[in-house]
């Protein structure tokens, strides 16, 4: 793991930017991890994402009882125990509510590709800081003129 890659990471604006706000893809550079071995790589990554898990908590009105993990990374037992160390309250894989964490970020999705095609806003002023309710994503119909 890379420290100072880490430190760089870290200390990207958005973490002491007021609430709301959203990132994109594009609001971090990677660049520097591309001279790292793909072991130390994903270790830097693991590490960025508990400790990014972690500043946010902080902007919280109160630190949460317990915190549910869903995704790959539940099944990563490096960032579950890294998320465990840092946060206050239990961490646990969204399966011990009795949800299916292989299936939830597919669900999320649905929902929001419903609402994107009634037209409905994905995200509003109060989540994300946009200036008005947005719809999003674009409708491209596979085999379509």
């Amino acid at each position: 793991m890379d420290q100072a890659i880490l430190k760089t990471l870290m200390a990207n604006p958005y973490f002491d930017a007021a609430r709301p706000k959203s990132l994109d893809r594009i609001d971090f550079d990677l660049a520097d991890l591309s001279g790292l071995s793909p072991a130390d790589g994903a270790a830097t990554l693991t590490a960025f994402t508990c400790a990014a898990i972690a500043r946010a908590e902080q902007d919280l009105p109160a630190p949460p009882g317990r915190w549910l993990v869903t995704g790959g990374g539940r099944h990563n037992s490096v960032m579950m125990a890294g998320l465990d160390e840092r946060l206050v309250g239990r961490v646990e894989p969204v399966e011990s509510v009795g949800w299916n964490g292989d299936a939830l970020e597919a669900q999320a999705f649905a929902f929001l590709a419903v609402r994107s095609l009634d037209g409905l806003p994905l995200t509003v002023p109060s989540t994300t800081g946009v200036s008005k309710p947005v719809t999003g994503g674009r409708l491209y119909r596979h085999g379509a003129d």
